[in-house]
């Protein structure tokens, strides 16, 4: 099952010792190569028992492939020179995943916005039919964590543009690019670098494998030009949302009311359908499908208000999926906004009743908000429930909506996503659904 003599007695530095290196790390070893680590954070050195080797040394070696973790930019990172001189023996874990892995169903899913909620629509579908199926990548363990695995398993990799930058033999049986909207272009630097990026999850695939692309997304064109410029040979699935939403109306599921879910939802019906998954098993499968945490996450909900933790929109585009949901909405933004994220709140004046600003940059926030809609700058996400609590219980009006969807990273103020969302539950359960009126 696993193919482990191409990397046998091979030279192979891995650069960065993140959760994605230390798995290659430990693989490559397993499978017989000499392995040189390096991480330019000194704590993580400390903490792992491998061969350590400053990379400025193997210019001494000859090296036959570097693998480097996905949040190494090479154009910025200290090696940067070593790196560029070497490139063309660059590779990742996905790459390492696909050599040993060969004969496995691979489903891989990217894009901007909606990858993870994809990749659980398309687990519960699997397992419902009855499939073993892995979940790896972005959404939970490396790609190269498994140690053991069943023959007739389905692996579904979420897979970030950092990965396929540098990506030589990755192939998918089916590959997904969900949307594309500007996003990591501090990385990127442009949108076409970006998409550049995320099509190459189609570069390796072959006649009999599935290309899917969404013709609903703003650069749609651009993606079918630059897949009909590489001819790709796979066969391309050209995904229509409005093909589904009598589909989605026998499920009966609130998760799927936005178009951001709808879209998931699509692409998973398809890549199902090609698997020869029966319309049965799909709607039986998704009537109990939940939204994952910190995207569109209902809080609680009264006759007073609906609470939902959308932290994961640290974007603009992705707040949109939220806010075309609701009416009534008591929202909160900011954060580190993304570069060149088109932030316009103009459509949703109507829908909104205030918004509150937080974070380290609330003049770029402030300066976006149409002036229809009242704001105040809170600051921080204690200070926003308080402002909301005390507005709501002067508005004394019911079925209001407290929206946390920051169209903003959260790393000003918290260490990711996840803690910004768990911090606004924490403080939502315990402020906001006190509210009642006398």
């Amino acid at each position: 099952m696993v193919n482990s003599q191409k990397y046998k007695n091979k030279k192979i530095a891995i650069y960065g010792l993140g959760k994605s290196g230390l798995s290659a790390a430990k693989k490559l070893t397993q499978m017989g190569a000499e392995v040189f680590c390096w991480d330019d954070s000194s704590t993580l050195r400390k903490k792992i028992n491998l061969k350590l080797i400053k990379f400025w040394l193997l210019k001494n070696y000859y090296i036959d492939y570097i693998v480097i973790s996905p949040g190494i930019d090479i154009n910025k990172c200290k090696i940067k020179n070593f790196l560029r001189k070497n490139i063309n023996k660059i590779i990742t874990d996905i790459d390492i995943f696909f050599e040993i892995n060969k004969n496995l169903l691979t489903i891989s899913i990217t894009g901007t916005n909606g990858k993870s909620t994809t990749c659980k629509i398309i687990e519960k579908i699997l397992k419902t039919a009855g499939y073993k199926v892995y979940l790896l990548g972005n959404i939970g363990n490396p790609v190269l964590s498994l140690k053991k695995y069943l023959k007739n398993s389905i692996f579904i990799l979420e897979v970030s543009s950092y990965q396929l930058q540098y990506s030589k033999f990755f192939r998918s049986k089916h590959a997904a690019i969900l949307n594309v909207s500007p996003d990591h272009l501090d990385r990127h630097k442009t949108i076409n670098e970006y998409i550049k990026a995320k099509t190459r999850i189609f570069y390796a695939q072959q006649t009999s494998d599935y290309s899917y692309i969404n013709t609903h997304n703003k650069y749609y064109k651009f993606i079918k030009n630059k897949i009909k410029r590489k001819k790709i040979k796979s066969k391309i699935v050209y995904i229509n949302n409005n093909k589904y939403k009598n589909f989605i109306n026998k499920i009966k599921n609130k998760s799927f009311l936005s178009k951001g879910n709808i879209e998931n939802f699509s692409f998973a019906c398809e890549i199902a359908k090609n698997l020869n998954i029966s319309s049965k098993i799909i709607v039986k499968s998704l009537k109990s499908f939940k939204n994952l945490p910190h995207r569109q996450e209902i809080v609680f909900s009264n006759k007073y208000l609906t609470c939902v933790n959308d932290s994961k929109a640290t974007s603009f585009d992705a707040s949109m999926q939220s806010l075309s949901i609701y009416n009534k909405i008591y929202l909160i933004i900011g954060g580190v906004p993304k570069i060149k994220d088109q932030f316009k709140l103009q459509n949703f004046y109507k829908k909104i009743i205030k918004i509150y600003i937080i974070g380290k940059k609330p003049s770029f926030f402030k300066k976006k908000i149409s002036k229809n809609i009242p704001y105040t700058i809170s600051h921080n996400l204690k200070k926003a429930i308080k402002d909301i609590y005390s507005d709501i219980k002067k508005s004394k009006k019911y079925n209001n909506t407290v929206l946390l969807s920051p169209s903003g990273a959260s790393f000003d103020q918290f260490k990711n996503f996840e803690e910004r969302g768990e911090i606004f539950k924490k403080l939502a359960l315990k402020k906001l659904n006190k509210i009642y009126y006398v």
